[in-house]
């Protein structure tokens, strides 16, 4: 089976630490790092511009560490899937990791082969933590996760599309109509899914005549 490469953007404050990491992704080729970033706030910045589907992050930078650019994220892009990449295996960082809105904890020390393994389960939405733990996650943070929904508005951007995708457009001629690539359209549409509580475009379409918002 053959599947779509992940689009890796990768924080760290480290220019070592970054070729590092790059060399580990280089291993698999389902990975492919797009873009590189030095603290939380350039990770915003390449985040909106690469669209990339999974952020690997470090925690302590300058400027902005990585626990405050993955909140900010999460509520910009909720669809990219972010991990997080520390020295530390403080259980304390692992749970303010995850109520930032993380999906994932890596510490550095780790075996290259073990990163390969985590992020592949991360990637396909596996399970990489003991049910236990992910009880005790769930438990602790739902509540921070519905607020979360609750306070993440569409974008300029995710409207247009969503317009778009109301009047039968797909990815592809939406992309040339606002001369971006297909590959951000998708991720726009995960994004506004997500956000919206929807599952297709069917029902996307439905919400927004539902809403008089087709006038706009």
């Amino acid at each position: 089976m053959t599947y779509q490469q992940i689009r890796v953007l990768i924080v760290d404050d480290h220019p070592h630490a970054r070729e590092g990491m790059k060399d580990i992704l280089g291993g698999d080729s389902l990975f492919e790092v797009v873009g590189e970033a030095q603290d939380g706030e350039e990770a915003i910045e390449w985040t909106e511009q690469l669209m990339p589907d999974m952020i690997l992050m470090d925690i302590n930078m300058k400027k902005m560490g990585g626990l405050d650019a993955t909140k900010e994220i999460k509520s910009k892009f909720p669809y990219v899937k972010i991990v997080i990449v520390t020295v530390s295996d403080n259980i304390s960082y692992l749970f303010e990791a995850l109520k930032k809105g993380a999906q994932g904890y890596l510490l550095k020390n780790l075996n290259p082969s073990a990163w390969l393994e985590y992020l592949r389960a991360i990637a396909f939405d596996e399970a990489p933590m003991s049910q236990e733990l992910a009880q005790r996650i769930l438990s602790e943070f739902s509540k921070d996760k519905i607020q979360r929904q609750e306070e993440s508005p569409l974008t300029n951007r995710e409207r247009e599309i969503l317009l778009l995708v109301a009047k039968g457009m797909l990815n592809r001629d939406i992309a040339t109509h606002l001369t971006i690539s297909e590959h951000t359209v998708k991720n726009h549409l995960k994004n506004i899914l997500q956000k919206l509580q929807l599952e297709n475009r069917v029902q996307l379409a439905r919400y927004v005549y539902e809403r008089g918002l087709h006038h706009l």
